[in-house]
């Protein structure tokens, strides 16, 4: 048996999952409570839920990156739904000041990780440190068999995010593709949501495509290019 205190693997900050880059639509209030809670004026817990594709990995993430920039030790983990790593991972996590665990549901049903989350749970807030969970729905309706964690997945701010209305999506596509160093219209804003993927992380990704695309032929994003990119890349408009 080994005495050693393990410490969980480093994990790699997404490129632009910061506040900064962010838009917020009607989720001000969310961002604010994260920024407090990390700079310690705010919870101790968060539960941040929503369905997928309204930027709760960001926020995550962002939280992190906030903490780092305060000298605070930081981990972010997002779980998956077709395997879940060691639970080992957890042991030594109680030491960081902020955690953050994405897609905490995937834990439910699982009496190892339930067990092993349970007990750093208690140890990460004994020592008065922050923890930022997400997940699809509220902790209340996550299927977990361990009761006293379920409970515990319901103490602190439960807050869910926002969808972004059609308008605020354009207004989304234009602050992220400035931020990117390129402009597109409200016009090709609108044209996008109508003939692709309204999900905010398929449309992000459409952007860094449309960003290249533009390079290459030195065009700007007016719709008839649009229209020859968005055929190239899937064959046909809906």
């Amino acid at each position: 048996m080994t005495t050693a205190r393990q410490l969980p693997l480093d994990f790699e900050f997404r490129a632009n999952q910061t506040f900064d880059d962010f838009f917020p639509g009607a989720n001000l209030e969310i961002i604010n409570h994260l920024q407090k809670s990390i700079q310690g004026d705010g919870e101790q817990q968060i539960f941040l839920w929503g369905p997928s594709g309204l930027g709760k990995s960001h926020l995550l993430q962002a939280c992190c990156r906030q903490a780092q920039s305060l000298q605070l030790g930081s981990f972010y983990f997002a779980l998956s739904p077709l395997e879940l790593p060691d639970p080992a991972l957890l042991i030594g996590l109680d030491k960081f000041d902020v955690v953050c665990f994405d897609n905490i549901e995937h834990i439910a049903g699982n009496p190892v990780w339930e067990m092993a989350f349970f007990y750093f749970f208690n140890l990460h807030r004994d020592q008065g440190h922050t923890l930022i969970m997400s997940a699809a729905c509220p902790p209340g309706e996550i299927a977990l068999q361990l009761p006293d964690l379920k409970t515990r997945l319901n103490w602190g701010l439960t807050l869910k995010i926002q969808p972004l209305s059609d308008s605020e999506k354009i207004t989304a596509l234009i602050f992220k593709a400035d931020q990117m160093g390129f402009e597109i219209s409200p016009q090709a804003g609108r044209f996008l949501l109508t003939h692709y993927e309204r999900d905010l992380s398929s449309l992000w990704a459409l952007l860094t495509k449309l960003d290249k695309a533009s390079l290459a032929a030195k065009r700007k994003l007016t719709i008839p290019f649009l229209k020859q990119i968005l055929g190239e890349e899937t064959g046909s408009l809906r």
